[in-house]
């Protein structure tokens, strides 16, 4: 397997979940988590019907409050193109942590790991989150808080058709320079359907450097200006939340090599 540069090789075990920040007041709320998991090109048609049918599932599976399957992509333009059929996700959100630890043995996610090649997985708590999602609030209105360690922002909108293709235009500048962004340490597409219903997931060294490029960096600030001015969407969600723990691998490298390192240094 391949790891990230400056992974500590005396970290615990990759296979185990890795706090990977310190607590200050985020001990209240939902609980979230998201699993994205790697599949080979023969197992497909299995990862197509899982995305049908989880939801009969889901509604009877003890303390869970929200859950939306996703497919992925890469976010360069949010079109078909940019889908990728091998790696699928699945964002739960939990009334209490005993239900979403008890999840994590249960049918959902123990189907998806026998024809898997791959898993990562994240335990997250909510620190913001403003406007709807599926007409509804997943984590509430959460009270601010303070979190020392790793970000996660998840953004979500359904455009409005008759002005997706500007949305897609103004879409690779900001992707481009995405990827630049100091303490970046994970960004992909997350998406509902194919097309009109897109979002982002990402994962920052700390909050400062989420804000540094949501609000400083002349890319994405003039897309936020564009998006009110020009009103692309017809439903908008933002949240940001603390990365209480991860574990697993995309494309064989842990995202949090560099956050086990940063936790064992210090």
């Amino acid at each position: 397997m391949t790891t990230a540069p400056g992974q500590d090789s005396s970290a615990a075990d990759p296979s185990q979940p890795v706090s990977v920040g310190q607590h200050r007041g985020v001990t209240d709320g939902c609980v979230v988590t998201l699993h994205l998991w790697g599949v080979p090109g023969r197992s497909l048609p299995r990862a197509l019907g899982h995305m049908a049918t989880d939801r009969m599932a889901l509604r009877r599976t003890p303390g869970l409050l929200f859950a939306k399957s996703l497919g992925t992509g890469r976010g360069d333009t949010f079109g078909i193109r940019d889908a990728d059929l091998g790696r699928w996700g699945l964002l739960t959100v939990w009334e209490q942590e005993a239900c979403a630890a008890a999840f994590e043995h249960g049918t959902v996610v123990t189907s998806w790991r026998r024809f898997a090649d791959e898993e990562w997985a994240a335990r997250l708590q909510p620190l913001s989150a403003r406007g709807r999602w599926s007409r509804q609030e997943p984590f509430g209105r959460p009270r601010p808080r303070a979190w020392d360690g790793p970000v996660a922002a998840l953004t979500r909108a359904r455009l409005v058709l008759r002005r997706a293709g500007r949305f897609w235009r103004a879409v690779p500048p900001v992707s481009a320079d995405l990827h630049r962004a100091p303490g970046l340490w994970l960004a992909l597409g997350i998406g509902e359907a194919p097309v009109g219903l897109q979002g982002t997931f990402s994962v920052w060294q700390s909050s400062s450097a989420l804000n540094a490029f949501a609000y400083q960096r002349a890319p994405h600030a003039a897309v936020m200006t564009r998006t009110v001015r020009e009103r692309w969407y017809a439903e908008e969600f933002f949240a940001r939340f603390a990365l209480v723990s991860a574990h697993g691998t995309i494309n064989g490298v842990d995202p949090m090599a560099l956050a086990r390192a940063a936790t064992h240094s210090g």
